[in-house]
């Protein structure tokens, strides 16, 4: 079997992203699962090697994916003009890094020479500086990929979250709330469910926006006017989304248990209860795009970045769950192409079976 081509970017060079990729890349038995391939700066490399004492720990230099070899981290040098790093601090630098390098990959991702991307963290306010209208991983993706809309889905085995609303303030939170919105979100989320996790009936909760999800109209009508009429709709066409729950005591009261995934309605109303109970173990995928692309759950961390004390678990399992849905992807695709070729043998069968009683009837 071809091992897929993973393109890994590199992220703020500044924060944990290297200490991270040198500490679980010290396993051969992940170099050995795919063929990883940074997009990033064999001088950062060098730098975290040498300050984090991982002398043994060595890599191949490739001009382009095709060069790539599995067994090895191989490096693609897109950013060898940087002279130094500030470890533990944001600069212009570190987001010009990070820009340079997730462009690469895209456009790698969008000529089919990589399979799917890892991303490593980023600091979106050092980004900004080099791309106004950049507010992150996501929204940069779908703007590549042609997508209308994505769903930012945080995965572990025991809970997964998705969110109705991005990067957005808490005070415009309710105005980008919609019946549409919220259907599309679910819709996404159903799907992916079914597609990439191998859920033959997801089952969704979908949670309120207002504490005790506004009490009857008490404290906000959202629940009333926008997101209970979701839920009508959903349970019209056929989907299973329940709610709307009130999140204090759905978390609470292990509630997510009962369910294959939770639609949020907005970034930390989602993101706090998932990090808590998962810890160190999620990983945040992009969903709903042509191209696989998932990323560790948790930021830039400049307080400990370089003192080797970050943990790769989140990673390595970003890493783990970019090759599970190419190829799940890939065996669905070969079952549905196998279930046509024996439907239109059966059918073939079925004409020739005809005709024949029509010429034994002449």
């Amino acid at each position: 079997m071809t091992k897929l081509r993973i393109g890994i970017t590199i992220g703020d060079v500044n924060g944990v992203g290297p200490e991270i990729l040198l500490k679980a890349f010290q396993d051969s038995r992940l170099r050995n699962m795919c063929i990883p391939i940074l997009y990033g700066s064999a001088r950062v490399l060098n730098i975290y090697k040498k300050m984090l004492q991982f002398d043994k720990f060595g890599y191949t230099l490739v001009a382009n994916p095709s060069q790539a070899k599995p067994g090895v981290l191989n490096v693609i040098d897109c950013i060898p003009d940087i002279e130094r790093i500030d470890v533990g601090n944001p600069s212009p630098a570190s987001g010009h890094c990070a820009l340079v390098a997730l462009q690469c990959a895209i456009d790698d991702a969008l000529h089919k020479q990589i399979d799917a991307i890892v991303t490593l963290p980023i600091d979106k306010a050092t980004v900004k500086l080099h791309k106004h209208d950049f507010t992150g991983h996501t929204e940069m993706l779908a703007e590549a990929f042609g997508g209308k809309d994505n769903l930012m889905f945080m995965v572990s085995d025991d809970i997964k979250v998705g969110l109705v609303t991005n990067h957005v303030a808490l005070a415009d939170v309710s105005k980008n709330l919609s019946i549409n919105r919220i259907v599309a979100k679910a819709k996404m989320m159903i799907d992916t469910l079914k597609k990439d996790f191998d859920k033959e009936k997801p089952i969704i909760a979908v949670l309120g926006l207002n504490p005790h999800s506004g009490d009857e109209g008490n404290i906000g009508r959202e629940e009333i006017d926008i997101i209970t009429p979701a839920l009508a709709q959903l349970h019209k066409e056929g989907y299973m989304a329940y709610g709307p729950y009130s999140p204090d005591g759905f978390f609470s009261s292990l509630g997510f248990k009962h369910f294959d995934a939770v639609l949020a309605m907005y970034h930390d109303q989602g993101l706090i209860p998932f990090k808590l109970l998962v810890g160190t173990q999620g990983v945040n995928y992009t969903a709903g795009m042509e191209i696989i692309r998932t990323s560790p759950d948790h930021g830039v961390a400049y307080d400990i970045a370089g003192k080797g004390v970050a943990d790769e678990s989140s990673f390595r399992n970003a890493l783990y769950l970019a090759i599970d849905i190419y190829e799940r992807r890939s065996e669905n695709m070969a079952l549905k192409s196998n279930a046509l070729i024996i439907e239109k043998k059966q059918a073939s069968q079925e004409e020739a079976q005809s005709a024949k009683v029509a010429f034994d009837e002449i």
